[in-house]
């Protein structure tokens, strides 16, 4: 395999880089429905945030409704974010041979069912094994919207896309937690996963009305579970698809950790209620939703991709050891604005980072988008889960784990992006 080369895998499909008449004319007409296919890849986009930022400020009422510590009622999230990482998995490959729609269609479904379940645990032991279902199911919606855009999109214009995704999906942790806090202001914390179970219908309908197929017969994979297994492989084989893959989902990690750690740091440590805790999520997310534009707009096309991607990681890094420095107590008691801050300033550098490294990943991996795209997921949601528990290790009082979690993989992801994909080669990636 060149060094520089893309990941190879069995098949007998042709490459999209090199499409038949009749995939050019289907991709085309896919294209020309435009708006309405961006807003429904937006909505799949968001339903991993919808389903985690909609409950975030309800975790502190859970622990007490449940009669249950901080760090296992944290547990319902990483019961989530693992679901989400293991469904796709399985999910991306079945794309990958039966045609996106139908998958997808079957694990919006059962993604309903189980948040209704949800609405009635009884113990948080059940609703870490009724969240784990829901992400499960829920793992179709993202892996299926990144391998949709790896279907109709190539290069520059497939980055610039996923930054349009993150404008329309960076609204879900938005409205979310505002919504979540607004439901507390009218029910317990069930009611959350009721919003959740409309949301979830919603969707599924309209996917079924307006999401039509993307991946010829033509394209498929014939092989069965073995060929899907080489295939990941294969991928794996390709140290550049590794890099970009593990730079990622180490960044992802770093997102996680906020959003598992700051209903409590912000909530009970510093006091703030829940709506301004939802307030101040906002707020960061519309940073990472401006910067995802300056990217997609402004600086894809114009900036090789590898440079904007290490100034991003960059930034997170040195966001990352300031939040350290002023949770350790170096600076004094600094107050919640300074800590809102540094949080603000690295998860708006998530803009640079994330739209990037799907980009650059899935431009490996033209002839199996479904398993790459699982593969990217995966590596994100699984190293997020493990990230989140550990933000609560040292109790409710203190914001360090957090940072040092934060801190941890911004670096991994560092030496990730610079050891494996080299960014510095001629060979790398440019706009």
């Amino acid at each position: 395999m060149p060094e520089r080369g893309p990941a190879t895998a069995p098949s007998k499909d042709p490459s999209p880089s090199n499409p038949s008449p009749t995939t050019t004319a289907s991709l085309t007409t896919a294209r020309r429905t435009g708006l309405l296919v961006t807003f429904i890849l937006g909505g799949l986009t968001a339903l991993p945030p919808l389903s985690m930022d909609m409950y975030l400020p309800a975790l502190p009422a859970v622990t007490t409704a449940l009669n249950s510590p901080a760090s296992t009622v944290q547990l319902t999230l990483t019961a989530c974010l693992a679901g989400m990482a293991l469904g796709q998995l399985v999910i991306g490959p079945m794309s990958d041979k039966w045609g996106r729609r139908r998958p997808l269609l079957i694990g919006m479904v059962v993604y309903v069912l189980a948040t209704a379940t949800c609405a009635f645990a009884p113990t948080a032991e059940l609703l870490i094994g009724f969240r784990l279902l829901q992400g499960l199911a829920g793992a179709a919606a993202i892996v299926i919207a990144r391998a949709v855009v790896r279907d109709l999109y190539d290069g520059v214009e497939m980055a610039r896309f996923f930054s349009t995704l993150m404008l329309i999906s960076g609204v879900a942790p938005i409205i979310a937690p505002l919504i979540g806090g607004q439901v507390l202001r009218f029910a317990d914390w069930r009611g959350v996963f009721a919003v959740l179970t409309v949301v979830g219908a919603v969707l599924t309908l309209t996917v079924w009305r307006g999401l039509d197929e993307t991946l010829p017969p033509e394209r498929r994979q014939t092989g069965g579970v073995g060929a899907a297994l080489l295939t990941m492989r294969g991928l794996f084989a390709d140290r550049v698809f590794t890099g970009y893959t593990l730079a990622g989902g180490f960044s992802f990690a770093v997102l996680f950790s906020y959003i598992s750690a700051s209903p409590f740091v912000v909530q009970e440590i510093y006091g703030a209620s829940p709506q301004t805790f939802s307030l101040l999520f906002g707020i960061n997310s519309v940073g990472l939703i401006a910067v995802g534009q300056v990217n997609g707009k402004l600086l894809v096309g114009r900036v090789s991709l590898d440079k904007v991607l290490g100034y991003g990681l960059a930034v997170i890094t040195a966001a990352s050891v300031a939040l350290l420095l002023m949770s350790a107590g170096v600076f004094g008691e600094v107050g919640l604005f300074p800590v809102c801050a540094g949080l603000f300033v690295l998860m708006s550098a998530m803009g640079l980072v994330l739209p990037n490294t799907n980009a650059q990943a899935l431009m490996r991996a033209p002839h199996a988008a479904g398993s790459a795209s699982a593969l990217l997921g995966t590596s994100s949601f699984l190293v997020g889960a493990v990230a989140s528990p550990l933000v609560g290790i040292a109790g409710e009082d203190t914001a360090v784990p957090m940072a040092v979690v934060q801190l941890t993989c911004s670096l991994l992801a560092v030496l990730c992006f610079t050891v494996l994909c080299r960014p510095w080669r001629s060979g790398s990636t440019a706009a």
